[in-house]
């Protein structure tokens, strides 16, 4: 790679960590290219994604950033994973750890704030964003439907009262 290329891949990736909510650092040491591809797809899947990169490149990118205090846990195999959605990219990480030994969970930060291990999965156990738009329309909803069953259940028992009349009349 010459001069070009690497300040192509500097620019490129500081302005993606400019974009996102949340990066993980993740020690990839062993992983095939058959996992790796898995773990992007199923990052790409959730929104969001898995890069390798040199770790002296990877600091370089992330001056100028928020994520500048990440840059001491950028030693040996690392990836970074991203997403705008600040859970998604450590839900996919968390849940592909579980299953792939050879992927560890380092830390991560969110905007300014730094994550160690188990702070990424405490990050990956809450709802994402799209679950939590889906209960705050459940519960104003709830009201309203529940509104619409009380106030029709009394036609209803009425209207079946004229019905068994109705029946036993033309009984």
């Amino acid at each position: 790679m010459d001069r070009n290329q690497k300040a192509e891949v500097v620019s490129a990736l500081n302005a993606h960590l400019a974009e996102v909510g949340v990066v993980v650092v993740t020690r990839n040491l062993g992983m095939t290219v058959a996992q790796s591809t898995q773990l992007r797809q199923k990052m790409r899947e959730a929104g969001g994604t898995y890069k390798v990169t040199k770790n002296r490149l990877a600091k370089i990118a992330l001056e100028g950033t928020s994520y500048t205090g990440i840059s001491d846990l950028l030693t040996g195999p690392v990836g970074l994973a991203s997403s705008a959605d600040p859970v998604a990219a450590a839900k996919v990480a968390v849940d592909f750890a579980k299953t792939n030994d050879k992927l560890e969970i380092v830390g991560g930060a969110m905007g300014d704030v730094m994550l160690n291990a188990e702070g990424v999965k405490a990050l990956a156990s809450m709802p994402s964003l799209d679950e939590l738009r889906a209960k705050i329309v459940g519960l104003l909803v709830a009201p309203a439907t529940k509104l619409a069953t009380v106030t029709q259940a009394p036609a209803a028992q009425l209207a079946r009262v004229f019905n068994a009349y109705a029946e036993k009349n033309a009984a």
